[in-house]
């Protein structure tokens, strides 16, 4: 059984997608040219990184030159370490992120899973703005996105002669976006500010289908949405944990880990306080909210 799939998504460039882009099922992607591959990202386990490097070599025989990390969570980054050889970009703080993070998570929070062999390979080609990488004569922008939005060091990679945007987990498209380590409001302001400016008609997300510029608003409607009910939560003295089990989640019910609606409360009740975006959470009290508001149940991870 695969555990991923290639999808085609303009000439030489390529998403892989993992179903069902639940907790640590993500996205990645690569660009194919005469002179090597660009992975987009890795992936969480070792089992499923070398799954996408298989897959990788039934396009192409050519080497993985360049790994870009749109940021630092373990799903995108775990599987650094197998892409021997190539150059890791990424943005300045994701490195620091990398090398401050436990490897693999800490148990009890999901379902157990096999994350095989992991070593920390943070990006040691490091930029505050942006770099420029070609994939052949293909310019790829790489670009942060300049506030804490899903996290503190979110990064896209824009092809404009193709318009297509690896949005890294910028977009979550059928699953509960996640601001906890990073910001609810800036997470907006980079909708609507940087993302949705470009006008890409093509946009891989960091979990789910690739889609087209609906989605932002998919996103932009949760997340005021959080805004929305952290606001009246909050004036009625309700705790995160409380206010998400008090909220009717509507129209997002469906979303997949709906859990990750307490996390956001504890982003979004930091920001009301006037806490600076991106500021440390106490990631401890979150994730055990979550995991209270699944019934007492670690969260359900298929990696």
């Amino acid at each position: 059984m695969s555990l991923g799939e290639i999808q085609p998504v303009s000439e030489g460039i390529y998403a892989y997608l993992q179903p069902d882009g639940s907790w640590y099922l993500n996205n990645t992607g690569f660009l194919v040219s005469r002179d090597g591959v660009i992975s987009v990202d890795a992936t969480s386990t070792e089992r499923r990184t070398r799954a996408y490097l298989d897959a990788i070599a039934t396009v192409t025989q050519k080497p993985v030159r360049t790994l870009v990390n749109t940021h630092h969570h373990g799903d995108h980054t775990h599987g650094n370490y197998l892409v021997r050889g190539a150059t890791i970009v990424g943005h300045e703080r994701c490195r620091e992120a990398v090398l401050g993070m436990p490897m693999p998570p800490p148990p009890g929070v999901w379902t157990e899973v096999d994350w095989g062999y992991l070593e920390p390979a943070p990006p040691f080609l490091t930029y505050a703005d942006g770099v420029t990488l070609w994939s052949g004569d293909l310019r790829c922008e790489v670009r942060y996105v300049g506030t804490p939005a899903h996290t503190t060091n979110d990064s896209i990679v824009h092809i404009p002669e193709r318009s297509v945007v690896f949005a890294g987990d910028l977009l979550f498209n059928g699953g509960t976006p996640f601001a906890l380590m990073g910001s609810v409001s800036g997470w907006i302001e980079v909708l609507e500010g940087v993302l949705r400016p470009l006008g890409a008609r093509t946009l891989v997300p960091g979990h789910g289908p690739v889609c087209g510029p609906e989605v932002i608003d998919d996103v932009l409607a949760y997340l005021r949405f959080v805004q929305h009910t952290a606001r009246e939560a909050k004036a009625a003295g309700l705790s995160p944990l409380e206010a998400a089990r008090a909220v009717d989640l509507g129209e997002f019910r469906d979303l997949l880990d709906a859990e990750r609606i307490v996390g956001n409360l504890h982003r979004a009740y930091l920001e009301l306080d006037g806490a600076e975006r991106g500021v440390p959470v106490d990631l401890a009290r979150a994730f055990g909210d979550m995991v209270a508001y699944n019934g007492g149940r670690p969260l359900t991870c298929h990696a």
